[in-house]
């Protein structure tokens, strides 16, 4: 079976303050963070043990998972699973990325997230940098507010050609045809972020080659739609997998999206869905 799981466990702390992001200078308490480590830890020893499977995992962290020594050892771990085609994560990038080197380059991946007034601006670059000195595959990408217009086109300007970057659409905001033309000039594929998608009773990967799993181990179809299909660790997920429609009005994040068979991103983004990266690139 080939299987792509979105995994997020309870992590919810980061180090950053944005203003548009609940989970701003959140803290987990020390009895949070071993929990979530003992949540990581029995996904990874379970996806280790799939290898009848192909198996393919984003970690989707409410929180800034590479700042914590289990995502980066699981990353690492995951990476070298020979059954494991990619391993991928939502990060701001704050971490070093020395660790980098104990994994699999053809098989880890970043989505890295560009946060200004979070971090020095040449500091982000110079982590983008050492990731590409390094062979690391990776997107970068910004929010959409106005105010960050400027840095998403100085970003532009200083990544290399071959690095994508993204732009995602505000959270509730609309934009005229000039905004949004702005934006499609720094990312191209902008459009698809512009507007949330209809999505209700069209067919969706998700629930069928793509679950959604918590730190119990419950799965879902998506982080979206909260109905239950079993749990991982007992199996009962399985029998549940099947073509299915989304049961929801419309979708209106990238994660979700992307898997919507009425959209063509899966061969927009061949060989890169996972980490957000065009097939041309």
């Amino acid at each position: 079976m080939d299987l792509t799981i979105l995994y997020r466990g309870p992590l919810a702390s980061c180090d950053y303050d944005c203003p548009y992001c609940p989970f701003a200078k959140r803290r987990d308490s020390p009895a949070q963070l071993r929990a979530d480590r003992a949540a990581l830890e029995r996904f990874t020893a379970w996806a280790a043990e799939r290898t009848d499977d192909r198996l393919s995992v984003l970690i989707t962290p409410w929180g800034e998972g590479l700042t914590r020594s289990w995502y980066r050892r699981a990353l690492t771990d995951l990476s070298h699973l020979p059954h494991v085609a990619r391993v991928a994560i939502q990060t701001n990038l704050s971490c070093r990325t020395d660790w980098l080197k104990s994994a699999d380059p053809a098989k880890v991946a970043l989505w890295c997230t560009y946060h200004p007034g979070q971090t020095p601006y040449d500091r982000f670059l110079t982590k983008c940098r050492e990731l590409g000195a390094a062979g690391i595959r990776f997107s970068v990408g910004i929010v959409g507010f106005p105010d960050h217009l400027d840095q998403a086109r100085r970003l532009r300007a200083d990544l290399p050609e071959h690095v994508y970057l993204w732009v995602n659409a505000a959270e509730g905001r609309t934009y005229s045809d000039p905004e949004a033309a702005d934006w499609t000039s720094v990312d191209p594929l902008f459009p698809y972020s512009r507007h949330p998608h209809r999505s209700a009773g069209l067919p969706c990967r998700t629930g069928e080659s793509v679950i959604s799993v918590d730190g119990e181990g419950t799965v879902r179809r998506c982080h979206f739609v909260p109905a239950e299909l079993g749990n991982l660790y007992d199996g009962s997920y399985r029998a549940a997998l099947k073509p299915r429609a989304c049961p929801l009005t419309t979708c209106d994040c990238h994660i979700g999206y992307v898997h919507l068979e009425t959209l063509p991103l899966y061969d927009v983004f061949a060989g890169g869905v996972l980490e957000r990266i065009p097939a041309a690139r």
